[in-house]
């Protein structure tokens, strides 16, 4: 039985089908493997720790020397999901009707949603489709965890004030330090490299699993018509944007678009926006469920709008090798 043959037919199959398959088990029968121990561990709580050692094991196989690209292709994608997001936003105060909404959706939710990102997701499809430079990428995307660059975005806007303590630098070393460890270890000795580099493509079926067993179907159901609008915003409009960031400085676009989601902790920001200013509180309900269903939403969406895109790339004569996007013919 080929399960690994049938997964690599399917575009971004690796990451896609294991995902899928914990949503469907978490929405319809959430306790199955939740019965602690190892299984737990490893199915369901498992997600942050192998995402750790995925970033350790790719760590190990950048050079010292070329870990700038990294981080100004990870500002680059910083700065493109904030402005995009931080913009539909201001879009949405502008045109908010008599009961501050826009489109049915609550400001607050859009910003939260689009300029936040589901790192798992991000990790995994990069994983698949970029290089090492592009998977470290994610030691600076970690800035955009939690409610401070939508809190940034509403004190731009005059909305509110700044709220000091949104954002953590121990947050943010946390998600640094196993790719770092990782360089340490490689550049150190290139065996070391080289036993490390399995994991890096190794781990991506099973941290997949753990990030599906916390999408729920039903959130898509409670944020209604709007929070699905949200998603599709979030995929088309942030992702595509940087799909032709990374075009115009002709690096690997799929990585851009691989911002394209909206991250689970995105559905704490409402209510943390709303403790921090009471004028807010009015929405925060609204914009929570409406985030949470831009966040099942997106991780369903995304790695189909990954694979029409790489398709996409393909009819027109690339492939993608070792990480690298290449032109073959033509």
């Amino acid at each position: 039985m080929k399960i690994k043959a049938t997964l690599e037919r399917i575009p971004g199959g690796m990451m896609v089908v294991p995902l899928l398959i914990a949503a469907i088990l978490n929405t319809f029968a959430p306790d199955l493997l939740r019965i602690g121990n190892f299984t737990q561990a490893l199915f369901v709580d498992g997600a942050s720790a192998l995402i750790a050692l995925f970033l350790l094991c790719t760590g190990a196989q950048i050079n010292v020397k070329s870990f700038g690209v990294s981080i100004g292709k990870g500002a680059t994608l910083l700065a493109t999901k904030w402005a995009v997001g931080a913009a539909f936003g201001l879009i949405a105060y502008m045109f908010a009707g008599e009961n501050g909404l826009w489109l049915g959706l609550a400001p607050i939710a859009i910003i939260a949603a689009m300029t936040n990102s589901n790192g798992g997701l991000f990790v995994a499809l990069v994983g698949q489709y970029g290089s090492k430079e592009d998977r470290a990428a994610y030691s600076l995307l970690a800035l955009n965890d939690g409610p401070f660059l939508t809190m940034v975005a509403l004190s731009i806007f005059g909305a509110m004030g700044f709220v000091d303590g949104m954002f953590s630098l121990q947050s943010f070393i946390a998600v640094l330090l196993p790719i770092l460890v990782g360089m340490v270890l490689g550049n150190l000795d290139e065996e070391m490299r080289s036993f490390l580099d399995s994991g890096s493509s190794m781990l991506i079926p099973f941290f997949a699993f753990a990030l599906g067993m916390g999408i729920d179907f039903s959130a898509i159901v409670d944020g209604g018509l709007s929070g699905i609008i949200l998603g599709l915003l979030t995929v088309f409009v942030t992702g595509t944007a940087g799909y032709l960031v990374f075009k115009a400085f002709k690096w690997n676009p799929i990585v851009g678009a691989a911002e394209g989601s909206t991250a689970g902790n995105a559905v704490a920001t409402p209510a943390a926006i709303a403790a921090a200013s009471a004028g807010f509180a009015q929405y925060a309900e609204l914009a929570t469920v409406q985030v949470a269903a831009s966040t099942v939403t997106t991780a369903i969406l995304l790695p189909l709008y990954i694979a029409f895109l790489v398709k996409r790339l393909e009819r027109k004569g690339y492939e993608f090798k070792e990480g690298n996007l290449t032109k073959v013919n033509g």
